[in-house]
């Protein structure tokens, strides 16, 4: 097992490299409420450390105004900077951050150097798959961020050409499961989230799901038949929605229909972190909300899949999945990071993919004790189960038991659709 010390510094390295395409007028800015400037990930990763770990051990403090700063919603910690005004904040500029990184950096290696007791040692862990989950944020954020600007610049251009995807194969397969009893949940032997635990039974009735995520070409069927104009395909807040904020294509397309497309063409274009590029209709559609998947489903002629569902099937597939190196951009060059890549059998790594869970515990399920019990169980309401992992999540949280979890509308994470039907018993 790689040396805790090490991993530390393997995961706090990436974060940093992740942010260096960066100037630091884009690593303040703040496009939407739901958005974090990309310096403030990296000073609440600090943060994280630094309170739960070096301030019970007796280090000082780097400065006293930055648990209220880079405080997220650790109530009982103390007090915090309203969420939506981050981008308020201009000081501390980012060298100010590096600086805090730098003394939490210097701390910790001291901590991890000496005889840590297995509580705190869980601790640590638990921080770095905490900012494995905002490196992915940070790349999120920042492809809104970008999007907003009138120049639509790219985060980094694609280290090697984008994967052939097969644009003929244009029906997927689909993946029988019988039913029955399953288990479910974090079998142990690893790290595992509170919310994947415990491993309990369920039971299923026979059912299939695709293959493969929803395509933009599929998409492009759905918004050709009327697709957001049709409201018999919406549940009442999705259609709502779609009324309010007059939405006719997925986040981050432009193009036809009055859409600003800067390219002055005729077809549909999106935004990427590679910059501006035409939809490839063979590729997985990304930025759709809950509703938005819900009504395809509805449209296709097919639902969304539970969970559990998603996790019989998947896992499976888990092992053939499996990334060489748990690192983000060991097995992911940057370029590859950019966009989704598609294509059939592949299960994890591509799109957040929505399912019909609403988030909730598990049987039996219980908070961890102290403020950290905080990360988790506090937000299991008016939520959505996503599976299955994205383009930008890191490779060591490509798990089948993984949860994430967002809200119906939220339409800026990576998150893409994967269709189920039921099958007669």
């Amino acid at each position: 097992m790689e040396p805790l010390a090490d991993r530390y510094v393997q995961v706090r390295s990436l974060t940093e490299a992740l942010a260096s395409p960066l100037s630091a007028e884009d690593q303040t800015v703040q496009s939407m409420p739901d958005v974090s400037p990309t310096k403030w990930h990296r000073g609440h990763t600090s943060w994280f450390f630094e309170t739960f770990l070096l301030e019970p051990h007796g280090y000082p403090v780097h400065h006293p105004a930055y648990g209220y700063i880079f405080n997220s919603y650790y109530e009982a910690v103390g007090a915090r900077h309203p969420r939506a005004e981050r981008g308020l904040v201009s000081r501390p500029g980012i060298d100010e951050v590096a600086r805090y990184r730098a003394h939490v950096d210097a701390a910790m290696a001291d901590l991890l150097g000496g005889d840590l007791a297995p509580e705190a040692a869980d601790l640590a862990v638990l921080g770095l798959h905490h900012e494995q989950q905002h490196q992915e944020l940070l790349l999120m954020d920042i492809k809104h961020v970008l999007s907003r600007n009138p120049l639509l610049p790219a985060y980094a251009e694609p280290a090697t050409p984008p994967p052939a995807v097969d644009a003929a194969a244009d029906k997927p397969g689909w993946v029988e499961h019988r039913g029955g009893p399953v288990d479910v949940g974090h079998p142990g032997g690893g790290f595992a989230y509170d919310n994947e635990l415990p491993r309990h039974r369920t039971q299923l009735v026979p059912f299939a799901l695709a293959d493969r995520t929803v395509t933009c070409g599929e998409w492009l069927a759905f918004m050709d038949d009327g697709g957001y104009h049709r409201p018999e395909l919406w549940l009442s807040d999705g259609w709502a929605a779609v009324q309010a904020q007059g939405r006719t294509a997925p986040l981050y397309w432009s193009g036809p229909d009055g859409h600003h497309d800067p390219t002055g063409g005729d077809r549909w274009h999106l935004f990427t972190l590679a910059g501006h590029h035409p939809v490839d209709p063979a590729r997985p559609v990304c930025h759709v909300d809950y509703y938005e998947a819900d009504a395809f489903a509805r449209w296709a002629g097919g639902r969304l899949p539970t969970e559990f569902e998603w996790e019989a099937v998947a896992t499976p597939f888990a092992a053939d999945e499996a990334p060489a190196d748990d690192n983000l951009l060991a097995s992911n060059p940057l370029g590859d990071l950019l966009h989704p890549a598609g294509g059939a059998g592949r299960w994890f790594g591509d799109v957040w993919e929505w399912t019909a869970s609403s988030y909730a515990p598990y049987p039996g399920f219980r908070p961890a004790a102290g403020a950290v019990g905080e990360y988790n169980g506090k937000f299991m309401v008016n939520q959505y189960v996503l599976r299955g992992g994205s383009c930008c999540t890191p490779v060591g949280h490509l798990r089948p038991t993984y949860r994430n979890f967002f809200p119906a509308g939220a339409r800026w994470a990576f998150s893409g659709v994967r269709l189920a039907k039921d099958l007669r018993r």
